[in-house]
């Protein structure tokens, strides 16, 4: 679908999926205390983030701190809209261990964004999943879960609820 002129309407292809993430937030942060290992007990603790649109809206930047009960750290993620296949390429970098983990790919539909993956943990090969939610203007939620038998079934671990600050 074309908007106004001659320029695709954002909308529509999809480049303005990640508008609603621009901002500050309070995250609210719930994570498996393990991965992978059957494990229920969940950890809570807070964090805030700040996203900001770059390359003139085909993807965005984010800065996180994150308040683990051990401690703080700081990670960011790159998103990068592909206007040739109207999809996202997500880029985790975590403060920890400063690289660019291999990244996840999808779209939003219907007010979803579903994004998948391919990394390892613990030494073993596992596809990951991102769910991406804009609940409200001010609430969203964002959801990471592992698998380890190639999709067949899925663990979530980490969910983050944000509030505008």
């Amino acid at each position: 679908m074309q908007g106004t002129g001659d320029q695709p309407d954002e909308r529509c292809d999809g480049a303005g999926d990640f508008d609603f993430l621009h901002g500050a937030w309070g995250v609210r942060h719930r994570q498996r205390r393990e991965r992978l290992a059957g494990c229920d007990e969940w950890i809570e603790f807070g964090g805030t983030m700040e996203a900001d649109p770059i390359l003139g809206g085909l993807g965005n930047f984010d800065r996180n701190v994150i308040d683990l009960p051990g401690g703080r750290y700081e990670a960011s993620t790159l998103r990068l809209f592909h206007p040739d296949t109207r999809q996202w390429s997500l880029h985790w970098i975590d403060g920890r261990d400063p690289k660019i983990d291999p990244p996840l790919h999808g779209a939003f539909e219907d007010g979803v964004g579903m994004f998948f993956g391919e990394d390892t943990f613990r030494g073993q090969p596992i596809r990951l999943r991102f769910l991406w939610q804009p609940l409200s203007p001010v609430t969203a939620r964002w959801e990471q879960a592992f698998s380890a038998d190639g999709g067949a079934t899925w663990e979530t671990n980490w969910i983050m609820e944000f509030s505008r600050a």
